[in-house]
């Protein structure tokens, strides 16, 4: 199921709040949680049947070793004698748990992949067998492995099935994150029914949805129409055809996920849940560094604590820290996707990460002028949006082929079919009623109006976080945001899933 259909709009999640709230109210909840997990399964299941077999196993898997670590955990503080050897055999339960997690996500992602590789590579002819990626299952799959690595650690206390159940299934972040910790949402869960509704809260949770919900409808959505079309006809594309297509995915992705990501937040605050953010405004990062505090930090903060840091960190020396902070990159690469182009994209961003710390760390820089934050926040831009290149392109030559246009490509005027791409019906019509729709070049207005306005909120524009909690909740702001709500809902005939639906 999308945010962005009818049947969550109108049906699902207003059966959602109404059944939740009313089991609250009367005092009942357990049962407003299992109400939760059963709404979130069906969220899932939705996609497909098959999906959520799968997801329930990966439930039902995880949390017996949940359970099994707890005890070993516990045996082993309590019993001096043997300690070690208790020790010992729970690191082996939680290497095995976490083999196991990364086993199914191998199975279902990169088993083509790796199959391919070795028929390329030494000439064998193993049959690749086109096994359908399950939604999401890269998120719940870290999320879990997070879950029994701190498990092992002591850091979880027990757990019911019931709380276990919804801390993976919870539907608003579970397709695309982001990817919640337990110490963030657990002690939530086992708050509910203690708190009232909080109605300041939920208009700021239907701000937020309605905001993200206009970062994909209205921008993303638009912006890709552009994409699809440029990486359809590479062949035909200018140079300023190819530089406008990368400026646009650069656009559509960020719209795209960070919008995900601000209704599942919206969603959460009105059903009483605050979810953390995964975004803060990163095109204004001005450099690689800061870019990576600022996009998907949940994913982020996953591999420093569960990658990073058990390889030694910053502990072992500054060379092994740069080795440590490649492989990180690498493995992100690699999550993103089973393809040669996505670890090159990872490397691109783990080269660049490397030669930055090394910067930050033997140069020293003191010139914070104004001028130089504004230059080096665009070249952090130009470099990011070369690299998602490789990110959105089928392979390695298709990312070539339309990074050589960009640079070296035919110098002719922006094709008109590009244009037309970024030219909703809805506008144009406004282009007709100011009379500017004969002008010899109307059919290009629009396209950089969309490029402008992007780029000014991702770049320059204050984040959705910051723009719902500073809103002064009125009639005119209610207005606005319900004459939002409406054009966002009428353009949902032109639905289209999420980018990270794919990862």
């Amino acid at each position: 199921m999308l945010f962005n259909s009818y049947i969550f709009v109108f049906i699902f999640f207003p059966l959602c709040l109404a059944g939740y709230y009313g089991l609250v109210r009367i005092g009942k909840p357990g049962a407003a949680r299992v109400f939760l997990t059963a709404m979130s399964l069906w969220f899932y299941g939705y996609f497909n049947l098959s999906y959520l077999l799968i997801m329930v196993l990966s439930i039902g898997g995880n949390y017996l070793f949940h359970r099994l670590l707890s005890r070993m955990v516990s045996d082993a503080g309590e019993k001096a004698a043997g300690a070690k050897r208790s020790v010992a055999l729970a690191r082996a339960v939680m290497a095995l748990a976490v083999m196991m997690n990364l086993g199914v996500l191998f199975w279902f992602k990169y088993l083509d992949f790796f199959l391919g590789t070795l028929n390329g590579i030494f000439g064998t002819d193993f049959v690749l067998r086109g096994i359908l990626l399950p939604l999401g299952i890269s998120f719940f799959t870290f999320q879990q492995i997070s879950f029994i690595v701190d498990t092992y650690r002591g850091e979880v206390a027990f757990c019911s099935l019931s709380g276990y159940a919804l801390f993976v299934s919870f539907f608003p972040q579970l397709i695309a994150g982001p990817i919640v910790n337990h110490s963030e949402m657990l002690p939530q869960f086992r708050a509910i029914g203690k708190q009232k509704p909080d109605w300041e809260r939920i208009a700021g949770g239907f701000a937020l949805f309605v905001t993200g919900l206009a970062k994909k409808a209205l921008l993303a959505d638009t912006l890709g129409a552009g994409v699809d079309y440029g990486y359809g006809n590479l062949a035909v594309l200018g140079r300023m055809d190819a530089v406008l297509v990368i400026l646009f995915y650069a656009l559509q992705l960020y719209f795209d996920f960070s919008g995900y990501c601000d209704m599942a937040v919206g969603i959460g605050r009105m059903l009483g849940f605050e979810i953390p953010f995964n975004f803060n405004s990163p095109y204004k990062a001005v450099n690689i560094v800061d870019f990576w505090k600022r996009w998907h930090i949940t994913l982020n903060r996953f591999f420093t604590k569960y990658v990073y840091i058990p390889l030694g960190g910053n502990r072992r020396g500054e060379g092994r820290m740069y080795v440590n902070l490649l492989v990180v990159f690498f493995l992100s690469g690699l999550w993103h996707g089973a393809g040669v182009h996505f670890i090159v994209w990872g490397m691109l961003h783990g080269g660049l990460y490397v030669a930055t710390r090394f910067w930050q760390k033997h140069v020293r820089v003191k010139n914070n002028a104004k001028v130089v934050t504004i230059l080096s926040q665009i070249a952090t831009f130009l470099y990011v949006s070369v690299a998602w290149v490789y990110f959105r392109a089928e392979n390695v030559a298709q990312a070539n082929t339309l990074l050589w246009t960009a640079c070296k490509g035919e110098a002719k005027k922006i094709s008109l079919d590009l244009a037309k791409c970024l030219q909703p019906d809805e506008l144009w019509y406004v282009l007709k009623i100011l009379h500017l729709d004969n002008l010899s070049f109307s059919r290009y207005i629009l396209m950089f109006v969309i490029l402008g306005i992007g780029l000014y909120l991702a770049m320059a524009g204050k984040s959705a976080k910051e723009r719902t909690d500073h809103l002064k909740y009125g009639p005119a702001s209610a207005a606005v945001l319900v004459i939002l709500a409406v054009w966002c809902i009428l353009s949902f005939s032109g639905v289209s899933t999420f980018l990270y639906f794919n990862f």
